[in-house]
């Protein structure tokens, strides 16, 4: 079993990147696949259309996201241990230090999920979020 850790800033706030990642329609509208996310411990998380499914483990508002997830193609009862710790970032306080950890990953899994996050997590969040900031500015 391998881990990821990948650390990635945004010029968001903290409460910006925590309900993107954890608000079904805004997870929905950066990943382009449909998403259902329940925001409390216990809690099921389903995204990618169901292709990726999951439990909330622990959640800290604007600070952290824990989940045991899991795609369709592990081996039945096979999850990872996914963690988004949230830290403000910037001396205006207006942007985001996400460190991102992935545990107990199959080993055939390693390469492709490492490269997955960048591509279509972080990514589209980035522009997401800047696109979102964009509006928010044209107020």
């Amino acid at each position: 079993m391998k881990s990821i850790e990948q650390v990635v800033t945004f010029r968001a706030t903290p409460d910006q990147v925590f309900e993107a990642l954890i608000d079904s329609a805004q997870h929905t509208a950066f990943t382009g696949e449909a998403a259902t996310i329940d925001r409390r411990v216990g809690g099921a998380v389903s995204c990618y259309g169901g292709k990726v499914t999951g439990i909330q483990l622990d959640v800290a508002k604007n600070e952290r996201i824990v989940q045991a997830w899991r795609p369709g193609n592990f081996p039945p009862g096979v999850f990872t241990i996914i963690t988004y710790a949230l830290a403000p970032d910037g001396a205006d306080g207006k942007g985001t230090k996400l460190t991102f950890t992935q545990h107990a990953i199959p080993d055939e899994a390693h390469e492709h999920l490492k490269t997955g996050w960048e591509e279509r997590y972080w990514k589209p969040l980035r522009a997401f979020l800047e696109e979102k900031g964009a509006d928010k500015n044209k107020r």
